[in-house]
């Protein structure tokens, strides 16, 4: 174990100075040795089997500095974390104070660590409970679902005019001071207006117009958009329309309750129960969401912390890890995302950063109520979870166990959870 000494510094960082002993640098110039000698080959001895002093005087022993370096360091600085309790919420800072491979090596590393956190009030939260009963018009709007699953695109009249929510097939040709520009031009193109497809201001401005119309549509380019010779720029659309749609929902009668072909769904009565269950589960879902954030809302705004930056730019990191997931399960990777939308990962982190702060601010909260409330997670809580993911998943539970054989993030999950749950057993 290495010499370690500890430091507070401002913010919520801390210094580590390590001191490597002669020996122990010694010790990982023979393992980096070790591993460098294994490719390389010399007139008159094997491969990976040149002498060490031969090695040195042909290449130094500078050239097995920094790979002792990285042997020596990993094991000084856990070393220095768990002689000093720090826990580290971001990498280090490392820095080389001092290399006198002959005598000692002083290594220091500056690190954000976990902040201390000064609870508010969050016992006795009051919380307005959302009503969980299904009103006629909930209940309505559950068969309207089902009756859009059967909706039909019906061509309108003559005189029909386009309405919110109508698809107008249209031809349009966009220009820039009187000049088409490239991209600007399309041919029976179906519109569903009010769905955003196209640029702001766009769709709004061919409603009231019927079969037939012509329309001059005028919009500005947005100034992120991807195109930089029409961001931020004025042009002006020539559209025609050729067919106005509009989609009719079925009516309710015992032959849509037979097309709808659902189980324990037979009649016109067993379909107003069913959409009132799943209208009722529908508010119940709503209320407990409610419940949890308000919950969460009002425990968090008395806390007082110092969030170092470091911890949210790590929660960014996540984040934006998140975000190409769920990209690349839709087909599209981050960089084709942000040509699209004319930004840039810059930007896209700066608005990640306040829902970030945010989160970290919830998880400190709650890990800090869960340590006052004496709130712990038992194996009873673990295996429960096990056997919910081994039933949500079709694996067995000692398959689940091999794949997960470090527990830490699940014990930690249920920790934030039964705080969560600790908060809202105590609401009044």
């Amino acid at each position: 174990m290495s010499n370690t000494k500890f430091e507070k510094l401002e913010g919520n960082r801390v210094k580590l100075t390590m001191t490597i002993s002669k020996e122990q640098f010694e010790k990982a110039m023979d393992a980096a040795f070790n591993d460098v000698v294994k490719d390389v080959q010399m007139e008159g001895f094997r491969k990976g089997h040149v002498p060490r002093p031969i090695f040195e005087k042909k290449y130094g022993k500078e050239s097995l500095y920094n790979d002792a370096i990285d042997k020596v360091l990993p094991d000084a600085y856990r070393d220095a974390l768990e002689e000093h309790d720090v826990l580290p919420v971001a990498y280090p800072q490392i820095n080389i104070e001092k290399f006198e491979p002959e005598n000692e090596i002083i290594i220091t590393a500056e690190v954000a660590v976990k902040p201390e956190v000064a609870l508010g009030n969050y016992k006795g939260l009051k919380v307005e409970k959302l009503d969980i009963v299904a009103s006629k018009e909930d209940i309505e709007a559950e068969i309207d679902k089902l009756k859009e699953r059967f909706a039909e695109m019906v061509v309108k009249d003559a005189k029909g005019k386009v309405e919110d929510g109508d698809t107008a097939v249209i031809d349009f040709e966009g220009f820039k001071d009187g000049v088409a520009f490239e991209g600007g031009k399309g041919e029976n193109y179906p519109l569903t207006i009010g769905s955003g497809s196209f640029i702001p201001g766009f769709e709004e401005q061919l409603i009231g117009a019927k079969a037939g119309d012509a329309v001059e549509v005028k919009v500005t380019f947005p100034e992120q958009y991807q195109a930089a010779d029409l961001a931020g720029q004025d042009v002006v659309f020539n559209v025609t329309v050729h067919e106005v749609k509009h989609r009719v929902l079925p009516e309710l009668s015992d032959d849509f309750v037979e097309e709808l072909d659902m189980e324990n769904v037979k009649t016109l009565e067993d379909l107003q129960a069913y959409a009132k269950e799943q209208a009722e589960t529908a508010k119940q879902s709503e209320a407990d969401s409610h419940l949890r954030n308000e919950v969460l809302r009002l425990a968090t705004e008395g806390t007082k912390v110092d969030i170092p930056e470091e911890m949210v730019d790590a929660q960014v990191d996540h984040m934006i890890q998140d975000f190409e997931r769920q990209l690349s399960m839709q087909g599209m990777q981050l960089a084709q995302y942000l040509e699209m939308t004319g930004s840039d990962e810059a930007a896209v982190r700066e608005q990640m950063r306040p829902d970030a702060a945010n989160q970290i601010l919830t998880s400190l909260t709650l890990e800090a109520i869960a340590e006052a409330e004496g709130i712990a997670v038992t194996d009873e809580d673990v295996n429960a979870e096990m056997q919910k993911m081994s039933e949500m998943y079709g694996i067995e539970i000692d398959e689940l166990k091999k794949m997960l054989p470090n527990l830490d993030g699940m014990k930690q999950d249920l920790v934030i959870q039964k705080a969560i749950d600790f908060l809202i057993d105590n609401v009044k």
